[in-house]
């Protein structure tokens, strides 16, 4: 046991990240693992606003962690390059996403927080046709629904929704066009 413990000593990323996907999960259910790498965000709306005008750039990066039993992201906008100390909330995210395979439900489990703006959000992840449909509720109850449309091996429409208090109608809060970035 002291063997282990004073390898991961100082090296946090080494013992967080993961070479690839645990084999206690099923290739079949591995439906976030094309996500790993790095990728290019155009921002069309933000916070329910088409800020698609602005040219607002941002980033986010997937990797495998906990010995390949779950995916963190971090999502970044405006992207690091274009970041400042005096950037305001409106248009600001720089947070982080934990997808955890879950046996019991045959689903991903899912945490966000966005520090920057204290957003959090819990939902369970699965792919539904050829989307990844990520369903759950903010703390304060609201439903809200992310999808993962238009998949192809490098890029991906990502549309982030909330439920109207009416129950039927989804608002439009956040969406963004990805493609891979190129090593």
């Amino acid at each position: 046991m002291a063997t282990i413990a004073a390898a991961g000593r100082g090296n946090f990323h080494a013992v967080l990240s993961a070479p690839s996907r645990s084999r206690e999960i099923p290739e079949s259910a591995d439906v976030y693992g094309w996500l790993i790498g790095s990728w290019e965000l155009e921002v069309l709306h933000y916070k329910a606003f088409d800020v698609s005008a602005l040219g607002i750039k941002g980033e986010v990066h997937f990797g495998w962690v906990l010995e390949g039993r779950a995916i963190q992201d971090v999502w970044i906008m405006p992207r690091r390059s274009e970041r400042t100390d005096d950037i305001g909330k409106t248009n600001n995210m720089y947070g982080t996403t934990l997808r955890v395979w879950d046996p019991a439900i045959q689903a991903w489990r899912i945490r966000w927080i966005n520090p920057v703006s204290g957003h959090r959000e819990e939902q369970v992840g699965r792919r539904i046709g050829k989307d990844i449909v990520q369903v759950g509720a903010r703390p304060d109850g609201t439903p809200t629904r992310w999808r993962f449309t238009e998949i192809t091996p490098d890029s991906f429409h990502w549309i982030g929704e909330s439920l109207n208090p009416d129950g039927q109608t989804w608002n439009l809060e956040g969406e963004f066009r990805a493609k891979r970035m190129q090593p």
